[in-house]
């Protein structure tokens, strides 16, 4: 609490001086070092509890070893033990030595046969051990106890230092990096491991940390009893690190460290059951894809260092307008890179099918990676380089037209999903894609507004699809029914066992259909409204032009598809809804007695975090919009105002190279319309959905028809890479291989094989005998001696 009062203080002074001088957190390094402090106490913790978890092996020379074999790996499995699934490591014979990944049965997620039935296996029901194996719901050890303080506890300290530094940096306009060392002193790029708080960098970090923290306090309840608890923990609190490390960064090198941290602590995660092969590739999926999306980061950093001088936020800024023409080639091309990194890291076409794979790790997961920050990286990515891409006005309505078709093509792949996480993991690529229509249109701010507001309600959705695949999952425990925990067609029903659950996720589904007055309304009617006003001519981008297309017209085409995209949304939601909580349950009777709601681990973080969908988008209010001016009550629009800092170098931009754009008259009709679109998705739903009989999982079909077969197997995208992509890779690494095996090893055999040869043809004229070696020198001499005469 030293630390906190002391930053408290600080602020107090900030305040007290008018907050008008540069600003410099002296904390913003503590804010970085906790989770990573985290992650080494629980990553010991782990190791010590994989070695516990260890069988003893008996001695060499025991019987045991006759049978088994004994050679240096006969250890290897330890940590590979701690992270078995409880019905794998109890069902194992004492008397044989498994080894986990040999012992992996395959799990094929999207397994069904001609007839359109789903034989998917729940992925997510790992962390919920029961009696039935023999888990024993007393006392834990301390390796498990320990870490449901650890991670949260850095988690809330963090947060709570995060929203010190906000409370100082108001009134602040000029910000300062804290430079920690010299990291790259060579030649001319000089790059210093520095730190950059200011006004965009704070809203992330308050959204990792606090978002963060709820999805720690939700694992300790959801993942308590998985044998990998400790790791687990160890492996969350890594993956803050690297995300603050990306934020907080002050330089693009330094950005990039953390992209690639939390690429790393993703696959982990993603593959945290790896003893299922299926989980296990949807880690390497995830890890593949984000790296053909690095390429495009590091070409942007190599062509922005050779023209700028050097990798530094502020440097750049200020040096790229004067370095760069505006709309020019190279300028366009380094942000057509940056673009494809974050493609990768923020799933948009084409590099968005790791996402959905991706829900193989636990929900918690989901929640913090795919809902509240490594994928909104991109969008980040993009604000932070706003000088760049408004100098390339090619580049942004590539940016914002990829956004848009993203929007709609996942939305319509979430229209027939029936397991609850795929729904909500298309809806996150689909609504990644609003984010990326906001910020290549120019509208940076209601880019980041909802980024902030789909952290709220899509971070409380997943968390309380967790609490649903909880409930069911101890339901069908109980009765040891084999049915998919995850598919909402063994769902119904559950509002009336898990009312807080019912109610939360209620509230979020409103606010991401773009209900008034919840978060999702303010934001998405921001993005929409901006390609509307992009189309009237009073946009930046209305005069460009991309493939002979002026960009009112782009903008024109994006409205639309965004429209369509957000009915889309309300529609699938309402679905999911309808189909796990409302109608009836499609269980049977014993199971319905076991549903029960979580304990408070579980609900305190979707009661809050329903409450920030429901009053997040407060914080943003244009007093000159019809309709949404309704809901200012004097704070206005406060967002735009904090991060002018941040953007007022695109702006100035805009002024140095274009006129005469027309001024924004704000009309009623598209705040209507977006509210009729989010109103008429959700009554859509339930006058479709709401009376239909829907069988259990065995009794109804995946899909009836050829257009829902379509949507159910994603348009064949993913078949489609691997004959496209992946085939033609396999065959020139089977060619190659073939290649190295038969004629690389085949000459190199071949020289061994022929020095062999000579050297036994040579070795048996070698006989020892001295009149041997007289008679072949005597031979010889008469040789010699009669070529000459010749």
């Amino acid at each position: 609490m030293t630390i906190l009062q002391e930053a408290a203080h600080a602020a107090t002074q900030a305040a007290a001086a008018g907050g008008h001088d540069a600003f410099h957190s002296k904390t913003v390094g503590l804010i970085l070092l906790l989770p990573l402090l985290g992650f080494v106490i629980n990553g010991i913790v782990a190791i010590i509890a994989a070695r516990r978890a260890l069988p003893a092996l008996p001695p060499v020379g025991d019987p045991y070893w006759d049978a088994h074999g004994h050679d240096e790996h006969a250890h290897q499995p330890a940590l590979a033990m701690a992270g078995t699934a409880p019905s794998e490591q109890e069902g194992m014979d004492h008397g044989t030595r498994p080894n986990p990944v040999d012992a992996a049965h395959d799990v094929h997620p999207h397994g069904h046969d001609a007839h359109g039935h789903d034989h998917a296996h729940g992925h997510d029901a790992h962390g919920h051990g029961h009696d039935d194996h023999g888990h024993a719901h007393g006392p834990k050890p301390w390796t498990h106890v320990l870490p449901s303080f650890v991670a949260p506890g850095v988690m809330i300290a963090a947060f709570l230092l995060a929203v010190v530094n906000f409370l100082a940096m108001r009134g602040a306009h000029a910000f300062e990096a804290t430079e920690l060392f010299s990291w790259i002193p060579a030649g001319d790029l000089q790059v210093t491991a520095g730190l950059l708080l200011d006004p965009l960098s704070i809203v992330m970090t308050l959204i990792i940390t606090g978002v963060g923290s709820l999805i720690h306090i939700f694992s300790v309840g959801y993942m308590k009893e998985d044998p990998g608890y400790p790791r687990y923990m160890a492996y969350l609190n890594l993956f803050v690190f690297f995300m603050l490390v990306l934020v907080l960064g002050s330089s693009y090198p330094l950005m990039f460290v953390g992209w690639e941290g939390v690429g790393l602590a993703s696959y982990l995660l993603i593959g945290f059951w790896f003893s299922e092969r299926a989980n296990a590739a949807a880690g390497m999926k995830a890890f593949i894809a984000n790296r053909v999306g690095d390429f495009g980061f590091l070409m942007a950093m190599f062509l922005l260092f050779s023209h700028v001088g050097t990798l530094d936020f502020a440097g750049v800024s200020a040096a790229a307008p004067e370095a760069f023409a505006y709309g020019g080639a190279v300028v366009t091309l380094i942000c057509l890179f940056f673009f494809l990194g974050a493609t990768g890291k923020s799933a948009q076409i084409p590099l968005y099918v790791w996402l959905p794979d991706a829900m193989a790790g636990p929900t918690p997961v989901s929640a913090l990676i795919h809902a509240a920050t490594m994928v909104t990286a991109g969008v980040y990515l993009v604000v932070r380089s706003s000088v760049l891409f408004t100098l390339a006005p090619a580049a942004s309505l590539v940016v914002a037209i990829i956004g848009a078709l993203t929007a709609i093509f996942a939305a319509s792949i979430g229209l027939k999903q029936w397991d609850i996480k795929k729904v909500l993991a298309y809806s996150t690529v689909s609504q990644l894609g609003f984010m990326f229509a906001a910020v290549g249109m120019g509208a940076y701010v209601a880019g980041v507004f909802h980024l902030m507001t789909h952290a709220f309600f899509k971070a409380c959705l997943f968390l309380g699809s967790g609490a649903v695949i909880h409930a069911m999952h101890a339901a069908l425990h109980h009765t040891h029914n084999p049915a998919d925990a995850q598919d909402m067609r063994n769902m119904g029903g559950l509002k009336k066992y898990l009312p807080v659950t019912f109610i939360t996720m209620a509230i979020a589904t409103l606010a991401i259909a773009g209900v008034p007055p919840f978060a999702g309304f303010f934001s998405k009617d921001e993005i929409i409204g901006a390609a509307w006003l992009g189309a009237e001519g009073a946009s930046p981008l209305s005069g460009a032009k991309l493939f002979g297309i002026t960009g009112a017209t782009w903008m024109g085409f994006i409205g639309g598809t965004l429209s369509i995209a957000a009915f889309m949304t309300a529609f699938y939601m309402g679905r999911m809804m309808i189909y796990t909580l409302s109608l009836s349950f499609r269980g049977g009777e014993t199971e319905e007695r076991h549903l029960h709601e979580g304990d408070w681990t579980l609900s305190l973080p979707l009661v809050v975090l329903a409450a920030l969908s429901l009053l997040g988008g407060f914080v943003n209010v244009e007093p000159h919009v019809p309709v949404v001016n309704w809901f200012d009550f004097g704070q206005g629009a406060a967002l735009h105002h904090w991060l002018h800092p941040v953007i007022a170098g695109s702006e100035d931009v805009v002024r140095a190279n274009l006129q005469n754009i027309p001024e924004a008259h704000h009309a009623a009709w598209p705040i209507i319309l977006a509210i009729v679109i989010g109103l008429g998705g959700l009554a859509t739903a339930f006058v479709l959905l709401g009376k239909k009989v829907l069988g259990n999982a065995e009794a109804e079909p995946t899909y009836r028809s050829g257009m829902e077969r379509t949507l159910y197997n994603k348009w064949w995208i993913d078949e489609l890479y691997d004959r496209v992509v992946l085939g033609p890779i396999r065959a020139s690494a089977r060619f190659l291989a073939s290649f190295d095996r038969r004629v690389i090893d085949g000459l190199v055999d071949f020289a061994g094989r022929t020095s062999q040869a000579l050297g036994l043809v040579f070795g048996r004229m070698q006989t020892g005998q001295t009149n041997t070696y007289a008679f072949v020198l005597v031979v010889g001499v008469l040789l010699l001696l009669g070529a000459f005469a010749l």
